[in-house]
């Protein structure tokens, strides 16, 4: 098969290199792809959202299998797009899509199937939305409606920080019209963890589950980011609480769908948080979560094209994974999630050991040297026999190519070591 992957991040490193691995695969391609995914794939400097182009190419390269990895053309239908010229393309339509794409939308779905997740209200009116805040008090949740790439979500603990958020939303539009809808949330307390999904229609097939660090700080400190680390399996989250989640959640979900007459094919990302009553949703994505991707494909013992192949023909396939631990860490240009330069020199990436899984998310090459370009950087990734084991070997990793330019967090998966001390 001829495999295109849509998209150059980290993510997308992380399922070209998965990809490759399977001996169904000739020929695999990336665009726009990017100088580190260009080591197991042909890469094109396609933009994203340029449907026709992408599909051109496909055409032109005799693509039997397109994969999307971000949010955007997925929001924006290139499945859709794909279809009407006869490609085969594993992802939702645009209207399923929304799940990600409209977040009044996920809510509006999740009361109507009776899918748990915190209480909310949806204001396009600043005003109105302000005087709910002073009812309602704080903490509280504030969310762009659109998409904002993973940083539209404001925790807000006080009602100041609650009325400072709203009017970075809505008023000085920092998500441009993402933020011209705004939904306020019931803020929830417990145990994250996210849990994807391939789709397809009622077919719903769960993934490992991750947990992933938001905030840009050690001991989840600072502002919210697209994810500064991840790692599965998350030992804190009893196998009855996944069970419960694809039961009351996820197949609910893809049935509503369905019901809606909008049918998801694809990756469906639940976003869970392990209340007092039980999970609940504090999100969904349409898509392969990103960092959460970089440590549950390297524990897929099954081969990724075979899987997909099986799922869109209705097939419940058998998937495996190792019993190992994986622990992905994020380098982040200074300054990141705020204001950032580019094109700062990297140390040397060859002094990573062999069995360290390196995916790039915003680097670029110049002559022999890797330099930055982009806010996430790259992420290190390595499995080991227990979590603390594997985050050692990352953070000494990471100690290897550390430089003025950059910033990591050293307390990947510290949730999980607190709650087995505690047991202890």
């Amino acid at each position: 098969m001829n495999i295109l992957i849509v998209g150059g991040g980290g993510r997308e490193h992380a399922l070209a290199w998965k990809v490759a691995q399977s001996p169904e695969v000739d020929k695999l391609y990336a665009v726009p792809g990017s100088d580190g995914i260009s080591a197991v794939a042909e890469c094109a400097p396609i933009d994203v959202m340029d449907f026709e182009k992408l599909a051109a190419f496909a055409q032109e390269h005799k693509v039997d299998l397109t994969l999307v990895g971000p949010e955007q053309p997925l929001v924006g239908g290139i499945v859709d797009f794909f279809e009407k010229k006869g490609l085969k393309i594993f992802g939702p339509s645009g209207a399923a899509a929304q799940i990600e794409g409209s977040k009044s939308f996920a809510k509006a779905l999740m009361e109507k199937y009776k899918i748990p997740t915190s209480r909310y209200q949806t204001f396009t009116d600043y005003k109105a939305a302000s005087g709910y805040l002073q009812k309602v008090g704080a903490p509280i949740v504030l969310k762009a409606d659109g998409l904002a790439a993973g940083k539209g979500v404001i925790v807000a603990l006080t009602i100041e920080e609650a009325e400072q958020g709203l009017k970075i939303l809505m008023k000085d539009k920092k998500f441009a019209e993402a933020g011209s809808r705004v939904v306020i949330e019931e803020y929830l307390e417990g145990e994250e963890f996210s849990l994807m999904a391939l789709v397809h229609g009622k077919l719903v097939v769960p993934l490992a589950i991750a947990q992933d660090h938001k905030r840009a700080y050690e001991g989840d400190q600072g502002p919210n980011t697209g994810g500064m680390g991840a790692y599965s399996p998350v030992p804190q989250i009893p196998q009855t609480v996944v069970a419960e989640a694809l039961r009351t959640i996820l197949e609910p979900a893809a049935a509503g769908l369905v019901q809606e007459d909008c049918p998801f094919t694809g990756v469906l990302y639940a976003g869970l948080i392990l209340t007092e009553e039980g999970p609940k949703v504090i999100e969904f994505n349409c898509r392969f979560g990103d960092p959460e991707t970089q440590v549950v494909l390297p524990r897929m013992e099954s081969d990724l094209v075979q899987v997909i192949q099986d799922i869109m023909k209705g097939v419940r396939p058998q998937l495996s994974w190792t019993d190992k631990t994986a622990v992905g860490t994020v380098v982040a240009a200074k300054g990141y999630p705020g204001s950032y330069a580019k094109g700062e020199k990297l140390g040397n990436l060859d002094a990573l050991p062999e069995d360290a899984l390196l995916f790039h998310a915003g680097t670029k090459k110049s002559g022999a040297d890797w330099l930055t370009n982009g806010g996430r950087v790259l992420l290190v990734t390595r499995l080991g026999d227990n979590l603390r084991d594997a985050r050692d070997a990352v953070n000494r990793d990471l100690e290897k190519i550390r430089t003025d330019a950059v910033f990591f967090r050293k307390d990947i998966g510290h949730h999980a070591l607190e709650a087995a001390a505690k047991k202890a």
